[in-house]
């Protein structure tokens, strides 16, 4: 328990988890809320809309959890192999190894003996991390369980963005329902927005005029698409 609220309280803090997060529940905005605006548009009932609101929610999250589990693991997997592939060569061959990463780092502007005391220095304290980076920018190694962990914080922050919608599909009359979930999906993309404009340093009109653009055009577009069916 202790070990998620430390990792929970890290991704908080950092700022590409946090724009993550942003994009992932704007998906569960966004998509729910087109769902309702074309069965709105359609003309379905009030027992259909909420139907159609958690059928959404649940294989809205749950596929967005699996997609980004799947991603997660298939980067990890190749991180793996090129880690045995590293040390296999640092086995056969070190001073080759030595030699590529000199050039690399002479490549990057340093005189040749310098790249290669560099190299030398960074073997010496740790070969295969030096080859990792260097060769394949790989900093650090993903966990075992970091692909769980990528999947259920994507399904939960599309099932957070997605109940909006829901909610209101819950709380509001079937007439203004279509307005009401316009109107909440206009106002959590802005405020996702700013958040993600913040987390990431980017200039907030511009997120929230892409993140409104997006979205106001999806649910009009579906709301369309459900008046031409019916």
């Amino acid at each position: 328990m202790a070990s998620l609220l430390t990792r929970f309280r890290d991704a908080v803090t950092d700022a590409a988890s946090l724009r993550s997060w942003t994009v992932d529940a704007n998906d569960g905005i966004i998509a729910t809320a087109g769902v309702l605006e074309g069965f709105a548009g359609a003309g379905a009932s009030d027992s259909t809309l909420l139907t159609a609101a958690i059928v959404a929610t649940v294989a809205g999250g749950l596929s967005l959890g699996g997609a980004k589990w799947s991603e997660e693991a298939a980067e990890r997997e190749a991180q793996l192999r090129v880690i045995r592939e590293e040390a296999a060569q640092l086995e056969l061959s070190p001073d080759e190894e030595v030699a590529e990463l000199a050039g690399h780092y002479e490549r990057k502007g340093l005189t040749a003996d310098l790249a290669l005391q560099v190299a030398e220095q960074l073997t010496a304290a740790d070969a295969l991390g030096a080859q990792l980076e260097a060769e394949h920018g790989i900093r650090e190694v993903l966990s075992r369980s970091a692909p769980v962990w990528a999947g259920v914080t994507a399904s939960a922050a599309f099932v957070l963005g997605a109940l909006v919608p829901l909610l209101i599909t819950i709380l509001v009359p079937g007439k203004l329902e279509a307005w009401a979930v316009l109107l909440a999906a206009v106002a959590s993309l802005i405020l996702t927005s700013i958040v993600s404009a913040r987390s990431g340093r980017t200039g907030v009109l511009r997120t929230i005029a892409r993140s409104l653009t997006v979205g106001v055009g999806t649910l009009g577009a579906s709301y369309l698409a459900g008046l031409l069916i019916f």
